[in-house]
């Protein structure tokens, strides 16, 4: 084991959702990882490694005196104002300690702009509550010295058990209709790929703003129906929604901080990994 991975302590916050625990299981192997969970699973509390935590009742100040982390991976969900005080005592946490974050961060810290995609430098502006809710927390972390922050700015992100997945099989199975935004122009992340890049972003002592994603831009409907036709289903039902009458961008792509080429993925990679 390499002296930086045996020298760093991770802590996940949100290591029971789809992406934290996909994280966990990326990294436990090569360094000394912690997560959160919220509701009470058995799996969690057997696992010494983990803690419970609810964002809206308990003090993440706990946690962290508790795991003394060297790295912050924040994959929180839950109420937005308990996030919000969260990040700022994580921030306060970081202004004493060496520590370093990353924040998942969204595309929809750009909804507002819907005419191209968009790039790390870019001046966020949101119309959604997400997004304004993602840039604020942006905001306060941007204002901490740059080496203690990555700032990952994800699309929408898809995996073999991801929540995208397991909604559409429903659908499906239950004889519904599965809503596509035909006007949407957008890049995906999916789980593997994120979380190589994660691991790359630590070992390399990397920081500033990320922007994760395929390397490519699909239509949301045309992409859906893909992802239909892979996984073996025929005569779905799908119900177009039209948020405008113009092509609308929903794309976070990288200008200033590429990551390697082995770790650059285009939206028919996924296609392959799910193909019965």
């Amino acid at each position: 084991m390499s002296a930086i991975e045996n020298k760093h302590r991770i802590l996940i916050l949100g290591a029971s959702g789809f992406i934290g625990n996909a994280l966990y299981k990326e990294l436990c192997s090569y360094f000394k990882t912690f997560g959160t969970y919220r509701t009470s699973k058995r799996e969690f509390e057997k696992n010494q490694h983990f803690f419970q935590y609810d964002v809206e009742e308990d003090d993440v100040f706990e946690i962290l005196e508790i795991v003394k982390p060297t790295i912050i991976i924040s994959a929180l969900r839950g109420d937005f104002n308990a996030q919000v005080i969260a990040h700022a005592h994580i921030a306060q946490y970081l202004q004493m300690h060496k520590s370093k974050l990353l924040f998942l961060s969204s595309a929809n810290v750009f909804d507002s702009y819907s005419k191209y995609p968009s790039y790390e430098s870019d001046k966020t502006l949101s119309d959604s509550v997400y997004g304004h809710f993602k840039i604020k927390i942006e905001n306060m972390l941007l204002r901490l010295p740059k080496r203690q922050v990555a700032i990952i700015r994800l699309p929408m992100v898809f995996g073999n058990q991801s929540p995208r997945i397991t909604e559409i099989k429903e659908f499906i199975k239950n004889k519904e209709a599965i809503e596509v935004f035909p006007n949407l122009i957008m890049n995906i992340a999916t789980d593997i790929k994120l979380t190589q890049q994660i691991h790359y972003i630590i070992n390399r002592n990397k920081s500033g703003i990320f922007h994760i994603g395929s390397t490519d831009l699909v239509h949301h409907d045309e992409y859906i129906l893909e992802i239909i036709n892979a996984l073996g289903f025929k005569n779905v039902l799908l119900k177009n929604v039209y948020t405008t009458n113009d092509d609308r961008y929903l794309a976070v792509l990288p200008k200033y901080n590429l990551l390697p080429k082995h770790l650059q993925f285009t939206s028919k990679d996924f296609i392959s990994e799910i193909e019965i």
